[in-house]
């Protein structure tokens, strides 16, 4: 049997569903397993002894319509008998068509459900305690005639990854007998990043709590933002950041996040990506978001997860009108809330 497994675009997206290699690995192991994804994302699934051929969507084939005709050509000869289309957009419906597989699944949409054999409905609350973007994912290897499996995203990083972060951090000047933090002092977007303010009277809350070491999860081009946020600190804690110390690239980072005692911030794919190198995790949630899709009662002993709802009223009506003004419900989520859950998770750390 040959399955083909498409996720395009994000980062915790195309990790999340590396579940399903291992869940078919387990249940079919004579089957054959591709995975397309956008070609930036490749190094959070790089390694997966799950996978056994990627597919990559490049710039060129996502800007040039000919390219993409080509790609889609070049899936005809692969004689896949199973197509899995988790990402469900016009794009992924395309790929879905033309592997002309026998057997094509997705999630249902009224308006795309007759170009598959199979359609999902979403779960709108988990049942098994593991987050939405888990159970959901799962669901789609019912026709399959697999059920839920208790499974998580891992990352798998090489002996010589692990070492030479370690070495760089040496020569930065970290000290491993410290407590190393990594920070994500930004979300992906301002409609997913915590007020600078109160970002960096949680890190005085950080420093407060132990000598500790503190990272920045950031990318060049955002420098400018985290060093506002940086410049808001107490002079004690910029003592403990080490604000130029940062991965250069997506292995580095991880390498670098392996190391790490927890990361804490923003939510966002740096969070998944941390929970699958089993680094514990303190995660913000955005006030538009829904924490379940993200976040499962099963991760509670090592992860914890904070949104607005744990503290204040906040009812359907508020989700809504977060969507479009979430800043305004950020300020509400003051830090006073979070220091007390977030000084538990520090002392839990040993």
């Amino acid at each position: 049997m040959k399955i083909l497994i498409i996720q395009q675009k994000m980062i915790g997206d195309v990790l999340t569903t590396g579940i399903l290699f291992e869940a078919l690995k387990n249940a079919k192991p004579e089957a054959e397993l591709h995975y397309i994804v956008n070609q930036n994302t490749y190094p959070v699934v790089e390694n997966n002894p799950f996978i056994d051929q990627f597919l990559f969507i490049t710039p060129e084939i996502e800007k040039n319509k000919g390219q993409f005709l080509k790609f889609l050509g070049q899936l005809r000869y692969e004689k896949y008998d199973v197509v899995i289309d988790v990402y469900g957009k016009l794009s992924s419906l395309l790929i879905s068509i033309f592997a002309k597989a026998e057997q094509k699944i997705t999630y249902y949409k009224k308006h795309t459900s007759f170009f598959y054999t199979s359609t999902i409905n979403r779960l709108k609350n988990p049942i098994n305690n593991s987050s939405l973007a888990i159970e959901n994912r799962l669901k789609l290897l019912e026709p399959l005639g697999i059920g839920f499996s208790s499974l998580s995203p891992k990352i798998y990083l090489t002996d010589s990854e692990i070492k030479e972060a370690k070495l760089f951090l040496q020569k930065s000047s970290i000290q491993f007998d410290k407590k190393l933090y990594m920070i994500s002092v930004l979300g992906s977007n301002n409609n997913k990043t915590y007020p600078f303010e109160y970002m960096a009277k949680l890190l005085d809350e950080i420093s407060s709590h132990s000598d500790c070491q503190i990272l920045f999860n950031y990318i060049p081009k955002q420098e400018k933002e985290a060093r506002e946020i940086y410049d808001k600190c107490d002079p004690i804690t910029k003592k403990c950041i080490f604000f130029d110390v940062y991965g250069k690239s997506l292995r580095s980072f991880l390498a670098i996040t392996h190391h790490c005692d927890a990361l804490i911030g923003n939510e966002g794919g740096a969070n998944n990506m941390a929970k699958a190198l089993d680094i514990p995790t303190f995660t913000i949630f955005s006030p538009y978001l829904n924490k379940q899709n993200w976040f499962g009662e099963v991760e509670s002993q090592d992860h914890v997860a904070i949104h607005l709802s744990d503290y204040v009223n906040y009812d359907e009506h508020d989700k809504e009108v977060a969507k479009k003004d979430p800043s305004s419900y950020y300020l509400k989520l003051k830090p006073e809330y979070i220091k007390s859950q977030l000084s538990t998770f520090l002392s839990n750390l040993g």
